[in-house]
């Protein structure tokens, strides 16, 4: 990053109050981050120490600087005491997640973006009068991809339930002190929490908050990391993403062939469950949920039954 272009970046908030918000980055420059009115940047909330951090600009480099505050600064889900920034980078301070863009994209993308959005009418973050944000964590998925977020807040610690919100599903994702211990969409009975937690995983669109932390009590709860469960889901996907345009969408509905002329005896009996499930239930989702298997393991059965002619999607 030359000298020239650091002056060309801004501290763009992706969560929090001021969602969509600026604050423009100057060369040879520093901003002073806390809930002192005496600084730059102000942050009004309790999370926030009244002198947090520092983000200074100098012969062209980025640097931020934590000042030992009481619940620390994470840059892409890494605490740290200092560290160098660049361009997508992304800031948590408090409940706020600041992402470092280049002007020329922030411009772009207030061009093209959601102009009957509240979160997009916000001022925009002045040197002068300082930012005061305040808010929980909240944002779009487009902006911060949940593996990055998750990641975020397992290392932060964070408690609460995270809620995703699509235009046809709400998700919920329980965490204790940055663990993921639940997982719900829709607050469906039937969905085991490991499965929910994958398909979540495969979200790339909609918005997300997180709210306070639950008193709710759950029989079977995830014991497995934050990384194994996020390596885990990645698998899935990759794999299933690797069985093609035959993998059926989740509200279609499963059709077994009639006349049946693709002989059963063929079948292993993991198959053969399978096509029991689809007389039972028939709609991909309730197949998906009912199966002992996991959402891959029966969707590869599901794969294989389609191209064989033992049933149809419809």
């Amino acid at each position: 990053m030359s000298q020239q272009q650091a002056g060309q970046y801004v501290l763009k908030f992706i969560s929090g109050k001021y969602q969509g918000g600026e604050f423009p980055l100057e060369q040879n420059s520093e901003i002073l981050i806390g809930r002192s009115s005496e600084l730059d940047m102000v942050l009004v909330e309790d999370m926030v120490s009244r002198k947090h951090a520092r983000i200074s600009s100098r012969a062209g480099t980025l640097e931020i600087e934590d000042f030992g505050s009481t619940n620390g600064t994470f840059v892409n889900g890494e605490k740290i005491s200092k560290a160098r920034l660049r361009e997508g980078d992304r800031v948590l301070i408090g409940t706020n997640i600041i992402k470092l863009v280049h002007s020329d994209q922030v411009a772009s993308g207030n061009a093209g973006g959601m102009s009957g959005s509240p979160q997009n009418q916000m001022p925009q973050a002045s040197r002068t009068t300082g930012a005061t944000l305040t808010g929980s964590i909240a944002g779009l998925i487009e902006e911060v991809p949940l593996p990055d977020l998750l990641q975020l807040f397992s290392t932060s610690r964070k408690s609460g339930v995270l809620v995703i919100r699509t235009d046809s599903d709400i998700a919920k994702v329980y965490l204790r002190e940055g663990r993921i211990y639940y997982a719900s969409i829709n607050d469906d009975p039937e969905l085991a929490a490991d499965k929910a937690f994958y398909r979540i995983l495969s979200w790339r669109a909609g918005t997300f908050s997180l709210e306070p932390a639950s008193d709710e009590v759950f029989e079977e709860e995830l014991d497995a990391s934050i990384e194994n469960l996020l390596m885990e889901s990645m698998r899935q996907l990759d794999e299933i993403m690797a069985l093609g345009d035959d993998v059926p969408d989740l509200r279609a509905t499963l059709r077994i062939n009639k006349p049946l002329e693709a002989p059963l005896r063929n079948l292993t009996p993991e198959l053969l469950d399978t096509i029991q499930l689809v007389l039972n239930f028939g709609s991909v989702s309730r197949v998906l949920n009912r199966s002992s298997a996991s959402d891959l393991e029966t969707l590869q059965d599901v794969v294989y039954l389609i191209r064989n002619d033992y049933m149809t999607v419809e």
